[in-house]
C-alpha cells in the first residue's frame, strides 16, 4: 500500500481493488498535525524575533546609537580643546614664574603646587561603568587639573596686583643706589662672588661688594626702612643693617661711626654712618650686602638709580677683575 497526499486529502492504494481509497485522519492525527505547524511556526517567530532584535536596530535604539556616536564625537573635540587650554596655561604659568613674579621679586610658586592633581585612585571609578570610559575618564580628569591650576594662577594673579598697587611705596624701599658717593667708579674695590681672602690667602665666597674710601667717607642708605642693627659684629666690625620690607635688608659693614639708632627709620640717601676700618679688614673700605628674603644677593643688580647702563657696565667690570676683596 502507498499513502497518497493531495492538497492535505489523503488516500491510500488498495492492491485488492487496484485503486486508491481515500482515508480520513484520526482525531490524534489532526492533533499531532496541528501542534507540529504550530511549533514550526512558533520557532520560525522566535527565530524573525531574535534577528530583529540583535541584528536589525529598532527606532529608538537607532537613535539611541546616533547620540553615543555623536555624545563620543564631542568628547573628542572637547579633549582637543582642553589640550589648547592647557597649552596656553602653560605659557601663563611659565610668563608669570619667570617674567611677572621676577619684575615684582614675589616668591616663586612651587612646580609642585602649580602641577598638583586630585588625589584618590577612585575618584573616577563610577565613570567606568559608561561607554568608552577610558576617553571619559581621561578628559575628566584633564578638565579637573586644568581647573586647579587655573585656581592657582588665579590667586598668583592676585597676589601680583596686590604688589603692583604698592609698587610706589616700593619703589621707595627697594635698594638702588650706591651706599658711598662712587659716581666715577674709582672707589669700586671687589665684588660679590667667589674671592680671594685677604688674610688667608684662600679662594671664599664674597657675599656683598667692598668700596675703597678714606675713613669717615659718609655712608648712605640704598633705600627707605628701619634700622634693626646697629652695633658691633662679628667679622663685619660696627655694622648697621635696614630692613627696607618687601623682603629686602642691607648690611653696612666695617664702619667707623653711627649716625642713628636701633628703630630710627631712614630715607634712600640718608646718611646713616661713615666709613672705617672696624673688624676683619685689611684697610679703610665699606663692605656693603643686599639679602633677599634671607638669602644674598648680587649688590650690583641695584644700582639703576644711580649709574647709566654704560657706566653699569664698567663697574661690573670692575668689580669682576679684582680678585682679592679688602674683608
Amino acid at each position: 500500500m502507498k499513502l497518497f497526499k493531495s492538497r492535505k486529502t489523503y488516500y491510500l492504494y488498495n492492491p485488492n481493488t487496484l485503486s486508491y481509497e481515500r482515508v480520513y485522519p484520526t482525531h490524534k492525527d489532526r492533533f499531532y498535525g496541528i501542534l507540529r505547524h504550530l511549533s514550526m511556526g512558533v520557532i520560525f517567530g522566535l527565530a524573525t524575533f531574535l534577528f530583529m532584535m540583535y541584528l536589525i536596530d529598532s527606532p529608538m535604539e537607532s537613535l539611541l546609537r546616533k547620540e553615543n556616536k555623536l555624545l563620543q564625537t564631542q568628547y573628542e573635540v572637547l579633549s582637543l580643546r582642553l589640550n589648547d587650554a592647557l597649552e596656553v596655561l602653560e605659557d601663563l604659568q611659565q610668563r608669570d614664574e619667570s617674567l611677572y613674579r621676577s619684575i615684582f621679586q614675589a616668591d616663586s610658586i612651587p612646580k609642585s603646587v602649580r602641577k598638583s592633581g586630585f588625589g584618590g585612585a577612585d575618584r573616577y571609578e563610577h565613570l567606568m561603568q559608561l561607554s568608552n570610559p577610558e576617553l571619559i575618564v581621561e578628559t575628566s580628569r584633564r578638565m579637573d587639573m586644568l581647573r586647579k591650576q587655573l585656581y592657582v594662577q588665579s590667586n598668583s594673579l592676585e597676589e601680583l596686583i596686590t604688589i603692583g598697587k604698592s609698587q610706589e611705596e616700593r619703589s621707595k624701599c627697594i635698594p638702588a643706589i650706591q651706599p658711598i658717593s662712587n659716581k666715577d667708579l674709582t672707589r669700586t674695590a671687589s665684588g660679590y662672588g667667589m674671592r680671594m681672602d685677604p688674610i688667608y690667602r684662600t679662594p671664599r665666597f664674597h657675599t656683598g661688594m667692598d668700596f675703597s674710601a678714606k675713613t669717615g667717607t659718609e655712608i648712605y642708605a640704598t633705600g627707605d626702612g628701619v634700622v634693626t642693627y646697629a652695633a658691633w659684629k662679628q667679622g663685619y666690625g660696627n655694622c648697621i643693617i635696614i630692613n627696607h620690607g618687601y623682603g629686602y635688608e642691607t648690611l653696612y659693614g666695617h664702619l667707623s661711626k653711627y649716625r642713628l639708632r636701633v628703630g630710627q627709620k631712614v630715607k634712600r640717601g640718608q646718611v646713616i654712618g661713615e666709613v672705617g676700618n672696624s673688624g676683619k679688614s685689611t684697610g679703610a673700605h665699606l663692605h656693603y650686602e643686599v639679602m633677599i628674603r634671607g638669602r644674598y644677593d648680587n649688590p650690583a643688580k641695584y644700582y639703576f638709580m644711580d649709574l647709566t647702563p654704560e657706566e653699569y657696565d664698567r663697574m661690573i667690570q670692575i668689580a669682576e677683575n679684582h680678585g682679592q676683596v679688602m674683608d
